[in-house]
């Protein structure tokens, strides 16, 4: 019986602590994989094959008279148009009168052309059909067409919906803004000359200053066939008054007032001459008093309570009544923040409406109004990803739950073709596929993922098959709208402005062929391309055909130079994200070189085992670039319109080269470099480096062209340029970790060995250092047992060889790079073995006075001798992995082998516990089980705590920010843009949810050593 209450050995309960240690890192795998969430599954991607049609001989106008036509501001700025049209033509031939009769219905778009050559006859329900065919035959003058196509023909538009953005309207040309390049401000800027931030708050002669731009444009509208306008605004210009949202003589009332009456007439201006005006907004939008009142009155900003969404519904109410010309409000919920916001100026948003209840409070609410109101709502499905709403862009059934039984004829829901942002290799969104609302779709011309309408981009084939695909699935898609400038930063891009600045033209095929797509989607967009030719370029019918090709192999250049092909041909989930197609250009123009997406591309791509394939692709790119430049080249530069033009083209497509053959460059380097990481093959390695050099070579061209071009800026290679350096240093940091694993597993065996061969011998100095280094950390009980009498060179070694291996290993995993990351791991180990050496020091069950200094030095050595054994192993685990390609290669099987990383995270976790636990183990020797405990719990309490307090003093945002920025494991362009405690969610409190626990252990862990100690001081 005696035997049976034996307690268990020790032996036996550090395997299972180990057990449960291990099991407890398989865990924390298990999540971490999990919380990863890394998927890939192949898309499909619609087909886009554009073609030129051939060419053929401009049709000169006949002089046209205007024999009758309704007087109306609407008729007269068409009429302008054709007169401008007819006066730009090279010449006339024969002439007809044309008469021009409207009807009553305000409605109605469709026209007849009836008559004969000589003496054409329009015939219309109402003006807005008369001024469309005036619109119609002005577009045929300048693009070469016989102004008879539709003689004897009933035009109808098949799309009665026709929506266009604001443009460049109120945005000034300035290209020292242009040049910084690193203005990633979604906020255009426009008007922000008038807009001051003190009273009169706007300057009403500027307004009036660039008020002609903003008519131009409306005329540019119109031309092209929209029937509405969005524009930025609607907080800007309520007071809220019915409901006292602003004390008196607050300034907001003041500038609301100010704001209609300088911005008013001009969106009236343009719903007068027949487009509808949106008021275009973010919700949340807010203002402080605005966001004060709402989390006084209902605790917070509950988006899921309808009350909060009646104080908006106030504001609507306000507009109709002051601004009656406003059609309704376009709301978007997926997006917002201070990248919108107007400098100066306190309106911006938030990104508060991330579940069902809140989209469907919102909607049920503001509808009901704007029913009463005779106004609409526009709400896009767009979204970033952010809350349970984050993915009803592209997912039927988040669409379906959020929208489904909301059937009021006010609301229009608008959604993006893609399936996704606006880049190539996505699939046609399906939600536009389903629904019971009405529905518009939204297309953007100067592409902002594809170097900002910079180059040559053809998009009509890929128009066509979406708005096909749509109208036969979805009786329900009324509409289009185009985005003629806008998407993305600004003044990250070219200084392209449509009407005012640079090669705007390019983005202005594309608006052309969206918007006569939805009027008739039977038209051949070859065509259609061509008729842009003849409009902007040449009649010449080779220099028509030459450019003609040139469009029609753009979309290959773009796709292949732009994008990888194996990675963008699939669909990737990470972090519950959905990252782009064109991941190494993370957002717009900065070439990446974090770890996450360029491994994880060149992981997918060899997997594939189309390497040599993808490297090709970028090769192939500017061959079809060069190809096209040649085409265009060749041409009689006599046959054009416009030798400026013709310069603009060419210049194009030289900054397209220089970018491509540089993207191509890099793309060789990153596989290549992904491929020595994976295989470990030296020929892989030499691959790199010479990719590497030719990359080099070609940035340092590039930027040496294109810097300080505001037309044609050169990418930002930063994040690139970061993560060659990274790369530079992996081989050398390899070779670091090889002898520092070997130095860190020779101390450990040296300790084994010194242990199983002892045998009752003495041990040599040095080789008793690490043997007391092994059994203390494999068996801390018996750590104060090997420390008893060290000699002074023991004693040091016992500290200083962990140290150094410590310190040694974490500068070779961060590069040299990295001393935040330093920061925080040294410093942690740091803290933790301070707050057990101190409490080793300090506490004690000494009887006698006159041991207490060497019982608390043995205590010392003992906790040094189980820290530094623990820290040793760590530390050989650690240099293992990054022996074999660097410090690269570890992130390299982090991000793209979940068997090693998850094999890893187990033993190092398990690792980590461990000197927890052991550290435990060696205190309860003399200080007690509970006290001990107490002095680890305070030790891992004082960390968490001391970090915690750091990143909140520092700012999460920053501190992540600088992290990351060292290490390069996410996209560099993540902080600057859109913000990484943002995209991944991770609340504010983060730091505070980690120190308040952190708090909590150490003060637990304190009571637990310190209670009762005062007694047995008194005792002893």
């Amino acid at each position: 019986m005696s035997a049976l209450r034996r307690p268990p050995r020790r032996p036996v309960l550090a395997v299972v602590a180990a057990v449960v240690l291990l099991a407890l890192g398989a865990g924390v795998a298990v999540g971490l994989t999990a919380a990863l969430g890394i998927e890939t599954s192949p898309k499909t991607i619609p087909v886009d094959n554009p073609v030129a049609a051939p060419a053929t001989a401009a049709v000169l106008p006949p002089e046209l008279t205007i024999a009758q036509a309704p007087d109306s501001p609407r008729m007269t700025l068409a009429l302008t148009e054709l007169e401008g049209a007819l006066a730009a033509a090279p010449a006339t031939e024969g002439a007809a009168t044309l008469t021009i009769t409207a009807g009553d219905d305000t409605a109605d778009e469709s026209y007849t052309l009836t008559g004969t050559p000589e003496a054409l006859n329009v015939t219309a329900p109402g003006i807005a059909g008369a001024t469309l065919a005036v619109y119609d035959l002005a577009a045929a003058v300048r693009d070469g067409r016989s102004i008879l196509t539709h003689l004897g023909e009933t035009v109808t538009p098949r799309l009665s919906f026709r929506m266009v953005d604001l443009g460049a309207a109120g945005v000034e040309p300035d290209p020292a803004e242009w040049t910084i390049g690193t203005d990633y401000s979604h906020n255009s800027k426009a008007f922000q000359r008038a807009i001051l931030p003190e009273a009169p708050y706007v300057d009403r002669a500027v307004v009036d200053e660039l008020r002609p731009g903003w008519e131009a444009y409306v005329a540019y509208a119109l031309a092209q066939g929209a029937n509405a306008i969005a524009v930025p605004g609607f907080l800007e210009y309520v007071d809220f008054r019915a409901i006292g949202v602003y004390p008196d003589g607050d300034p907001h009332i003041a500038r609301a007032e100010a704001m209609r009456e300088a911005f008013g007439p001009l969106w009236q201006y343009a719903h007068d001459l027949g487009l509808k005006v949106y008021f275009r907004t973010d919700m949340l939008a807010l203002d402080p008093p605005l966001e004060s009142y709402l989390t006084d009155r209902f605790g917070r900003l509950d988006t899921e309570n309808p009350e909060l969404w009646e104080v908006y519904a106030a504001g609507q109410d306000e507009l109709a009544q002051t601004m009656p010309y406003v059609d309704g409000l376009l709301l978007r919920i997926g997006e917002g923040g201070a990248i919108y916001k107007l400098p100066g100026w306190d309106y911006t948003s938030s990104i508060q409406v991330t579940t069902v209840a809140g989209v469907r409070a919102m909607l049920t609410t503001l509808l009901a109004h704007a029913e009463d109101l005779d106004k609409e709502v526009i709400f896009r499905t767009w979204s970033v990803g952010i809350g349970d709403v984050g993915d009803i862009h592209i997912d039927p059934a988040s669409y379906h739950a959020a929208l489904d039984g909301i059937d009021s004829p006010a609301l229009i829901v608008s959604t993006k073709y893609s399936a996704g942002d606006f880049y190539s290799y996505l699939p046609l969104n399906t939600t536009l596929e389903t629904g019971d609302q009405r529905r518009i779709i939204e297309f953007q011309s100067r592409r902002e993922y594809e170097s900002f309408g910079s180059f040559p981009n053809d998009l009509g084939d890929l128009s066509r098959t979406a708005l096909d695909t749509f109208l036969a699935a979805n009786p329900h898609v009324e509409g289009v709208w185009v985005w003629t400038q806008d998407g993305g930063p600004w003044r990250a891009g070219p200084m392209t402005l449509v009407l005012t600045s640079g090669f705007w033209q390019l983005a202005d095929l594309n608006t052309t062929l969206v918007m006569r797509l939805a009027r008739d989607p039977e038209l051949d967009p070859a065509e259609i391309t061509n008729d842009w030719i003849h409009r902007w370029f040449s009649d010449d019918p080779a220099t028509v055909d030459a450019i003609a090709a040139a469009m029609a192999d753009s979309r290959e250049a773009i796709t292949d130079g732009l994008y990888i092909g194996p990675w963008a041909e699939q669909t990737v989930v990470a972090l519950g994200l959905h990252p782009p197609p064109s991941m190494w250009m993370f957002e717009w123009d900065i070439l990446t070189g974090d770890s996450a997406a360029l491994d994880t591309i060149a992981s997918i791509t060899l997997q594939q085992g189309r390497l040599d394939e993808a490297i090709a692709q970028g090769r192939h790119a500017v061959e079809v670039v060069d190809a096209m430049r040649a085409a265009v080249g060749g041409t009689d530069p006599a046959a054009w319109k416009s030798a400026e033009l013709r310069d603009e083209l060419l210049a194009s497509l030289d900054y397209e080269a220089s970018t491509l053959g540089l993207l191509a460059d890099y793309r060789a380097a990153i596989l290549q470099q992904g491929r020595w990481h994976a295989t470990g093959d030296p020929a892989a390695y030499a691959a790199w480096a010479e990719a590497r050099d030719a990359y080099l070579a070609a940035a340092q061209q590039h930027l040496a062209t294109y810097t300080g071009d505001p037309f044609h800026p050169p990418l930002q290679l930063t994040a690139a340029q970061l993560g060659i350096d990274r790369a530079d240093r992996d081989l050398p940091m390899a070779w670091a970790a090889r002898v520092l694993a070997a130095l860190a597993g020779g101390w450990l065996l040296l300790g084994l060995l010194a242990e199983v061969i002892r045998r009752g011998r003495p041990v040599p100095r040095v080789v008793a250092a690490a043997r007391a280094a092994w059994i203390a950390a494999t068996r801390p009980w018996r750590a104060a047992e090997v420390v008893a009498g060290l000699g002074r060179v023991d004693r040091v070694l016992l500290a200083a060889v962990p140290g150094a291996l410590l310190i040694a290993s974490h500068l070779v995993h961060t590069w040299l790079l990295a001393p935040a990351h330093l920061l925080v791991t040294l410093g942690g180990w740091a803290l933790f073995a301070l707050v057990v050496v101190g409490a080793a020091m300090l506490l004690g069950r000494a009887a006698r006075p006159g041991d207490e200094h060497a019982r608390a030095r043995d205590r010392v050595l003992a906790v040094l001798a189980t820290l530094g054994g623990v820290a040793v192993a760590r530390t050989a685990l650690l240099m293992a992995v990054d022996a074999p390609t660097g410090p690269g290669g570890y992130w390299y099987g982090f991000w793209t082998d979940p068997t090693a990383r998850s094999l890893y995270v187990t033993v190092a976790f398990a690792l980590f516990a461990w000197a927890v636990v052991a550290t435990a183990w060696t205190l309860a020797v003399a200080l007690g089980a509970r006290r001990a405990l107490g002095v680890a719990l305070a030790g891992v309490g004082a960390v968490m705590t001391a970090v915690g307090l750091l990143v909140r003093g520092v700012g999460l945002e920053e501190s992540l920010t600088v992290w990351n920025d060292q290490m390069g494991l996410l996209p560099w362009g993540l902080a600057r843009i859109l913000g990484i405690t943002t995209y991944l969610e991770i609340p504010q409190d983060t730091p505070l949810l980690l120190a308040a626990p952190g708090a909590v252990l150490l003060a637990v862990g304190l009571g637990l050593a310190l209670v009762g100690r005062a007694r047995r001081v008194r005792a002893a």
